[in-house]
């Protein structure tokens, strides 16, 4: 039994080693797919960013690193930038501002306090600005300064207030920066915020700081849906708060969402 159990070990070191061959062959493989999946979806966002095709004239006009707008009575350019998605306009922040100028009595920002995540060239701010919001427009850091040069360029001497610009990473420092109750809002806007990127949970939990149970607020959300990470997101979005369905515009894939705390 000796010898049997002697000669069967280096038979058994054998199998072992290449079963653990097979598996890290495997591990590779699975890495390869999430990695050409990760590179496809980033493809896909960049290729939506370089052709951008102008589906919604007449209001909107396009040229080279700016884009003209009309809403709320007034014509508004905006300045891009192709250095982040964070510094394009996207369709979600197009369809949610023509919603708001379209429905001001369903949704009335008269004298509100508004709060903008992830405003990027701050589009969506400057609409609410002029429609009588007092606005703060939040985002990276690094997305601040052309944020602020865009707000100001439409807001000036046309809003009833002027607008705020600060700093928010998502789910970091939320009590310190944003303490609620003192910061409490009546409105929460955000477009195209859900993208593929490694901060969906964080996104989450900054739109349950601000839209919290006994807090009044309404967040409204707007997203063209893109990958099987959204429809993930849009589930967790649905339990975690009260959602009405607001519009759908199924040729822009874009569909706007209203929601309020679960008390």
């Amino acid at each position: 039994m000796e010898g049997l159990s002697t000669v069967s070990q280096p038979v058994q070191q054998k199998h072992l080693e290449k079963k653990n061959e097979l598996g890290d062959i495997k591990q590779d493989e699975k890495l390869q797919v999430e990695q050409e999946a990760t590179d496809e979806d980033q493809r896909v966002m960049a290729g939506e960013a370089l052709d951008r095709r102008n589906i919604w004239e007449p209001s909107v006009y396009y040229a080279l690193g700016k884009e003209s707008f009309y809403f709320a009575g007034h014509d508004i350019s905006i300045r891009e930038s192709m250095d982040s998605y964070g510094a394009l306009i996207w369709p979600g922040a197009i369809a949610l501002c023509q919603f708001l100028d379209n429905n001001q009595q369903q949704v009335n920002l008269m004298d509100k306090a508004v709060l903008e995540i992830g405003a990027g060239t701050g589009l969506l701010s400057i609409v609410a600005s002029l429609l009588g919001a007092w606005v703060t427009a939040t985002d990276l850091p690094d997305i601040l300064s052309n944020l602020t040069f865009n707000l100001l360029r439409n807001t000036k001497g046309r809003s009833r207030y002027t607008p705020q610009v600060s700093a928010l990473t998502w789910g970091q420092d939320l009590e310190r920066g944003f303490p609620y109750p003192s910061f409490r809002y009546d409105y929460v806007l955000a477009a195209d915020v859900v993208y593929h990127h490694d901060c969906l949970e964080e996104l989450l939990q900054t739109m349950r700081h601000f839209c919290r149970p006994g807090s009044r607020t309404t967040l409204l959300w707007a997203n063209k849906i893109r990958f099987q990470s959204d429809l993930r997101f849009v589930e967790c979005f649905k339990s975690s708060f009260n959602i009405t369905l607001l519009l759908e515009l199924p040729q822009q894939e874009v569909t706007i969402y209203q929601a309020t705390a679960k008390e």
